[in-house]
C-alpha cells in the first residue's frame, strides 16, 4: 500500500460525472465498488442526529506496540484493520506503528509521530487517520487539530461496518444505539465548523463568554439524540420480550439448539449452508452475517434441533458493542451447544480461539458444551491443520473435527459428533471401564456430564448421565444392564 498516490485513483464520484475514460480497468472497478458500498451506507445506515462518519476514501493507520505486544501482533492487528476499512469501503495508503510504554493522555501517540502523521496525510492526500485502538473524546479532538484532518479509531470502523450489514429491525436498532451512545460525548470535537461562543449584544445581552449558536447548537444535537437513545432502548426491550416468547416456545416444545459462533470470516454462514442446505449471503468480507438465522438440522439419530448462525467476533471487540449485540449473542447463551468455528486456513488461528472465547466469557457464554470445528481445510497445508488440531487438543482440551464447508469433506463426521454432544434422552449409568477402553471414558465427558470418576487397578468407576446413544456404547461395562429389555436397539444404535 505504500506509496499510493490519490491522483492516481479517482474518486467514486468522480465517475459519476464522465465515461471514465481514460482509467484503467482496475481504477475503474476499485472507484466502483467505493461507490457501490457508499451507496448501501447512504441508503441502509441508520443516520438519525448527527453523522457519525463522513466519507473517507483514503486512510493512514496507527498502531501502538505497548509492553507485553510483539512487532507480529501489532502487524496482524493492523492487517485486520485494513480489512475492517476495506469491507467499509475505504482503502489504506500508509500505516504507522510507534513503541511506547504506556499511551500518551493528549495524543495517544508522541509528539513526533503526530509530526509524522501530518505529513503523511498531506503527501497521499488521506482525508482520515484511523487508529487501531479506542480513543477518548478529547484525544480524537487535539489529534484532528494537530494532524489537520479526521480522525477515527477502530471502534468506529466496526460500527459503520455493522451499520450497513445490518438488516433486521432488531440489528439496525442495535448498530444505532451504540453509534448514538458512542457519538454523545464527541458532539463537542465534531461540531468543530460552529461557533462556541458569543459575547456582549451578540449574546442578547448575557455578557463576554454567553451562548452562541454553535452552543445552542450541540445542546439541540444532545437532546435528539438522547431522545433517540430512550427511544430505542424501548424498542429494544420490546424486541426482548417477542425472542424470550419463542425461546419459551422452543423449551415447551423441547427443540435443542446449537449455535455456530466464531471468529468472523471464518466461514459459519457457508457452514450452515452446508449442514442445513441453507441459502444464507456468504460473502468473503468482515461481519457479512449480522442477524441470527436459525435453520433446522436432522440428526442421525432421527432427533431435529435448531442451528444458528450469529455475528461474528474480532479482537478490541468494543465493550459498547457487545453490550449492544447482547440480544443477537443471547442464541449463545440458551444453546445446548457452541459450535466454534475456526478458519484451519489463517496464519492467526489460535490468536482467533482466544478472542472468541474473551468475548464469549464476557457476554456468560462460556460455561456450556463446546465444539470445536477447523474449517477451511481445503485451502491449508494438511501438516499445518494437523499440527493445529494437536495444538488445540493439548491446550485446550479439544477434540476438533476437521472440515472443509466448500468440499463437504469432514461434514458428516461434523453431524455425528453434534449428536453426540446434544444430549437425547438422558440417564444414569454406573460403571467399570477397562483401561483399554479409555476412549469410552472419553465419550462419556464429550456427550454426557461425569458425576463421578475414579481411577483403581483394573480401569475407571465411571458415574455419568449420558444419552441414550452414548450410554449403549458403554453397555458391556455396565455395573447395572438398563438395556436387558431392548438388545436389538442396542446392538443396531452400536453396530455390533
Amino acid at each position: 500500500m505504500d506509496g499510493y498516490a490519490l491522483d492516481d485513483e479517482p474518486a467514486a464520484d468522480d465517475l459519476l460525472l464522465g465515461d471514465g475514460s481514460g482509467l484503467s480497468a482496475e481504477q475503474l472497478s476499485r472507484a466502483e465498488e467505493r461507490r457501490r458500498r457508499r451507496d448501501v451506507i447512504e441508503e441502509g445506515a441508520p443516520r438519525e442526529g448527527v453523522d457519525i462518519i463522513r466519507r473517507v476514501e483514503a486512510a493512514v493507520i496507527v498502531g501502538v506496540q505497548l509492553p507485553g505486544r510483539t512487532s507480529a501482533d501489532v502487524e496482524a492487528s493492523l492487517d485486520e484493520l485494513e480489512a475492517l476499512l476495506d469491507t467499509a469501503g475505504a482503502e489504506v495508503v500508509e500505516r504507522v506503528v510507534q513503541r511506547l510504554d504506556t499511551p500518551q493522555a493528549a495524543t495517544y501517540i508522541g509528539g513526533g509521530k503526530v509530526g509524522e502523521l501530518r505529513e503523511l496525510v498531506a503527501a497521499h492526500g488521506a482525508d482520515a487517520v484511523v487508529f487501531d485502538d479506542e480513543l477518548s473524546p478529547a484525544q480524537q479532538r487535539t489529534l484532528e487539530e494537530r494532524v489537520k484532518q479526521k480522525v477515527l479509531d477502530r471502534t468506529i470502523v466496526i460500527l459503520d461496518i455493522f451499520a450497513q450489514h445490518a438488516t433486521s429491525r432488531e440489528g439496525k436498532a442495535q448498530v444505532e444505539l451504540a453509534q448514538l451512545n458512542y457519538l454523545l460525548p464527541r458532539l463537542r470535537g465534531w461540531g468543530t465548523a460552529l461557533s462556541r461562543q458569543a459575547g456582549g449584544r451578540t449574546a442578547g445581552g448575557a455578557g463576554i463568554g454567553g451562548r452562541g449558536p454553535g452552543e445552542t447548537q450541540l445542546e439541540v444535537d444532545r437532546r435528539r439524540i438522547m431522545r433517540r437513545i430512550a427511544k430505542l432502548r424501548r424498542d429494544l426491550k420490546d424486541y426482548a420480550r417477542i425472542r424470550e416468547t419463542k425461546a419459551s416456545e422452543r423449551e415447551r416444545n423441547r427443540v435443542q439448539v446449537a449455535a455456530l459462533v466464531g471468529y468472523t470470516n471464518a466461514g459459519k454462514s457457508s457452514l450452515l449452508n452446508r449442514l442445513t442446505g441453507a441459502d444464507v449471503l456468504v460473502e468473503n468480507r468482515l461481519f457479512a452475517t449480522l442477524d441470527p438465522t436459525v435453520r433446522r438440522l436432522p440428526l442421525d439419530d432421527g432427533r431435529d434441533i435448531v442451528l444458528t448462525d450469529t455475528v461474528g467476533f474480532v479482537r478490541k471487540l468494543p465493550h459498547g458493542l457487545v453490550e449492544a449485540f447482547k440480544s443477537t449473542l443471547e442464541e449463545s447463551l440458551t444453546a445446548d451447544l457452541l459450535v466454534h468455528v475456526v478458519d484451519a486456513s489463517h496464519p492467526e488461528a489460535e490468536s482467533h480461539i482466544v478472542a472468541v472465547h474473551e468475548v464469549l466469557e464476557e457476554i456468560g457464554a462460556d460455561a456450556g458444551a463446546e465444539q470445536l470445528v477447523l474449517n477451511k481445510i481445503d485451502r491449508a497445508d494438511p501438516a499445518t491443520v494437523e499440527a493445529l488440531a494437536r495444538r488445540v487438543q493439548v491446550e485446550l482440551d479439544a477434540d476438533p473435527v476437521l472440515v472443509s464447508a466448500h468440499t463437504g469433506e469432514g461434514i458428516e463426521d461434523l453431524v455425528e459428533r453434534i449428536g453426540l454432544r446434544i444430549p437425547g434422552q438422558r440417564i444414569r449409568i454406573s460403571a467399570h471401564v477397562p483401561y483399554a477402553r479409555q476412549d469410552l471414558v472419553a465419550l462419556a465427558h464429550r456427550s454426557g456430564q461425569v458425576v463421578k470418576e475414579a481411577h483403581g487397578d483394573k480401569g475407571t468407576e465411571l458415574v455419568a448421565d449420558l444419552d441414550v446413544r452414548a450410554a449403549r456404547r458403554l453397555r458391556p461395562y455396565l455395573d447395572v444392564d438398563v438395556f436387558a429389555e431392548e438388545p436389538e436397539d442396542w446392538e443396531r444404535e452400536t453396530g455390533t
